[in-house]
């Protein structure tokens, strides 16, 4: 018997199996197109695109394990958080998604926090609202495509459109939802007080579930086509920063995530909602029933290095760029990078500021830049990390994962610019993998995700900070953090 995560990402959808002990069987992504940039500021993807390349993902990861569809007897969903995914009357698309790193919305912003207040925000929501959210985003529309807004009868986030399209359910669950500013992240239910002061209509949001919850079966209607028998239950599942923290065993405290993906997330449970009164980490729901988790979020994680490889290297590989980084010492010789490519959230809330390198000399090498670009995004998630630590949240270790994770150059500029030892585990899926976890609970093989967890997750090596490197990273976050006040007033004269 195996169990089925499938994670929607930017970049693509992955499929992967497990058996009930949480080993890993076989994985398969499935690429997506492009994310689009029409304008500055925005970003966009097409939900169809991820539901064929979802089905292709399922089909691969059969086909890669050479099992039968009647062997999987569950499946879990992830995905990218923040997505407005919009369905007419007919249940059919009708633009393209916004997606997390869109930043168009502030004037939305700044209306809601007119319009409702901020206070009552944080009263109905527990969390300021950003332009990623998914709530400034449908204002936006609303505000400039009253055509489209007109015909909006569903609002679902990009994993639930999957889901819509696997089960014909409309559902979404509580660790998404806390990310649309429309969800009442404390008593775990939609903040109807929101919807109700923005007149916008209820019926737009759909039925919530816990993450470990079954809320659909696959139809039968899509299952010869995906690869899945029909009637395969379809549990809640989580947000991708949710179902990765699940995927990597933090359930429970002292041991927090560093999640480095598209986007970097520094992510810690904690067993009441506990809140930074500036605003600059986010509050929400857990997968775990009963608990919640604060997470500090970096735009423009892996996305900095994507970015230099496919603008400035012809898609080399990766391993070879964080070869080059590791000839070079640790400071990156004065230079600087600031991850601010989609505008930041943590901790600045801020989507008009812009990235870049500070202290480029002729005498900088392509090495060195390499390197400030992960000195850089590491030192943006040692910001989430100080704000965590200060709400009185006890970190012992750091559990990396995504993509940059799997780097040792990652691990280890991590482990000295945190000051924090970092754990590697014998799995670092991430989302994909706390996804088919939950499907593990949700179709009774256990009884809570924290046993589940305990069963599944294994720890096999730790990079351990150094001293020195440490001391020198100290001192040059603090450098860091003065460049984002001094750039702060340019930002707004930049179009």
């Amino acid at each position: 018997m195996y169990w089925l995560g499938l994670d929607i990402g930017t970049g693509g959808s992955r499929a992967l199996l497990i058996d009930d002990k949480g080993r890993l069987k076989a994985s398969f992504t499935a690429p997506h197109e492009d994310m689009q940039m029409p304008h500055s500021l925005w970003a966009e993807q097409r939900p169809e695109n991820w539901w064929d390349a979802a089905q292709a993902a399922i089909r691969g990861v059969l086909n890669e394990a050479d099992i039968r569809s009647a062997e999987i007897h569950g499946v879990g969903l992830s995905g990218q958080m923040h997505g407005l995914v919009l369905l007419d009357e007919h249940n059919h698309v009708i633009r393209p998604a916004l997606i997390w790193c869109d930043q168009r919305s502030q004037a939305q912003v700044d209306f809601i926090h007119r319009k409702v207040g901020r206070d009552k925000v944080l009263e109905y929501t527990a969390n300021p609202v950003v332009t990623g959210f998914t709530l400034p985003k449908l204002l936006w529309v609303r505000d400039h495509e009253p055509r489209h807004f007109a015909r909006v009868r569903k609002v679902l986030l990009p994993k639930d459109y999957v889901r819509f399209r696997l089960t014909g359910e409309f559902t979404t669950e509580v660790s998404d939802a806390s990310g649309t500013s429309l969800f009442d992240v404390v008593h775990r239910k939609w903040s109807y007080e929101m919807a109700d002061a923005l007149g916008l209509d209820r019926s737009l949001l759909p039925p919530v579930y816990e993450s470990d919850q079954v809320s659909g079966k696959v139809c039968d209607r899509v299952a010869a086509g995906v690869g899945l028998s029909p009637g395969t239950p379809v549990v809640g599942g989580a947000g991708d920063q949710a179902a990765s923290a699940v995927g990597n065993g933090i359930v429970g405290g002292g041991v927090v995530s560093c999640t480095l993906g598209t986007s970097g997330v520094v992510f810690a449970d904690v067993d009441r909602p506990a809140y930074d009164p500036r605003g600059r980490v986010h509050t929400f729901c857990h997968a775990v029933p009963g608990r919640w988790h604060v997470m500090g979020v970096t735009q423009g994680a892996g996305l900095s290095l994507q970015w230099f490889r496919d603008q400035l290297m012809s898609k080399l590989d990766y391993s070879k760029l964080t070869a080059e980084a590791e000839t070079v010492p640790a400071g990156s010789r004065g230079l600087y990078w600031l991850p601010y490519l989609m505008g930041e959230r943590t901790p600045h809330l801020d989507a008009l500021a812009r990235g870049g390198w500070i202290g480029l000399t002729a005498s900088h090498t392509r090495a060195d830049l390499i390197r400030a670009i992960i000195e850089g995004v590491c030192y943006s998630q040692k910001d989430g990390l100080d704000i965590i630590e200060s709400m009185g949240v006890r970190v012992d270790s750091i559990r990396i994962s995504g993509g940059a994770g799997q780097s040792h150059i990652w691990q280890q500029v991590l482990a000295d610019v945190m000051n924090k030892r970092v754990v590697i585990l014998e799995t670092q899926e991430g989302s994909a993998y706390g996804a088919a976890i939950l499907a593990l609970v949700g179709t009774g093989v256990y009884a809570s995700v924290e046993e589940a967890c305990s069963r599944a997750i294994r720890e096999i090596a730790a990079v351990t900070p150094r001293a020195a490197e440490a001391g020198l990273y100290a001192r040059g976050h603090k450098i860091y953090q003065s460049l984002y006040p001094a750039l702060k007033p340019i930002y707004r004269s930049l179009e």
